[in-house]
């Protein structure tokens, strides 16, 4: 029995000499692996190190201040570009009403929300469509060609702009903005400044795309009732009525074509 303990701990002790061994080549081997990329650190020739900076230097000529002023232009339209595509344009309806119709059909994330912005913008585009071709024609391609200044074109451009933004405002909005101003005497349309219009429209936007969604509330709560009641006559206290109704639902939006008949209105309510 002596003799087999000590042949044990002799086994043991040599595993531990070995584990030593492996430790030590392998912190060895970590320190040369350091010490090589600090070596290669050092020479500043073979791997090249780029430099960026922003500087502010005088000008040769006024031109060059005019060129980056008109950059400096053109990067705060573009970051303002989101906000004027959803503030200014058919977007905000849109959007509004197919974010109704997912709620009133109780379908959780069914169409993704993905799916329901790029549909919101492409009819955005598709509405907007005219008012872009005649911004491109009036203002854009003469500013191109040098016929017209920036200033023209801003003015020009913003027209067919204001004319969308002004049939779809209610006066009643229109007047709320204009009392809030204190804007005294009558206006003409052309006298309505954009800090009026602007908010003025998103209201009524706001309010028309509220009334398209009460509208498009209706038959689906009126199929959740129908059901609700039918279970519970049926004594089915248990189960879910949203269960039962969803498959009624959508059978109702496909049978009636619901998407066709939803864009055809919302396409015909931009007048």
């Amino acid at each position: 029995m002596i003799k087999i303990k000590i042949m044990r701990n002799n086994k043991i002790s040599n595993k531990k000499k070995q584990k030593k061994k492996i430790y030590l080549c392998v912190v060895v081997i970590l320190i040369s692996i350091l010490f090589s990329a600090m070596v290669v650190s050092a020479e500043p020739n073979n791997i090249p190190i780029p430099r960026i900076g922003l500087n502010i230097e005088e000008a040769d000529n006024p031109q060059e201040v005019a060129v980056s002023i008109q950059i400096l232009f053109l990067m705060t339209i573009l970051s303002l570009a989101p906000a004027i595509l959803i503030m200014m344009t058919s977007f905000t309806r849109i959007i509004i009403v197919l974010s109704f119709l997912r709620n009133a059909l109780a379908t959780q994330q069914t169409p993704p929300t993905q799916v329901i912005i790029g549909l919101a913008l492409f009819l955005t585009f598709f509405t907007m469509a005219p008012i872009a071709t005649e911004i491109n024609e009036n203002a854009l391609q003469p500013y191109l060609q040098e016929e017209i200044s920036q200033a023209d074109a801003l003015s020009i451009a913003i027209e067919p702009i204001r004319e969308f933004m002004l049939r779809q405002t209610r006066e009643k909005d229109l007047s709320l903005f204009i009392e809030m101003a204190h804007v005294d005497g009558p206006l003409e349309i052309n006298e309505i400044s954009n800090t009026i219009l602007i908010p003025a429209f998103i209201i009524s936007e706001l309010k028309t795309a509220f009334q398209l969604g009460f509208i498009l509330f209706i038959p689906f709560i009126v199929i959740d009732m129908v059901v609700a009641s039918t279970l519970m006559s049926m004594g089915m206290m248990m189960l879910p009525p949203a269960m039962i109704s969803l498959p009624f639902k959508l059978l109702l939006f496909i049978m009636v074509d619901g998407w066709n008949v939803l864009i055809r209105s919302l396409l015909t309510s931009f007048h």
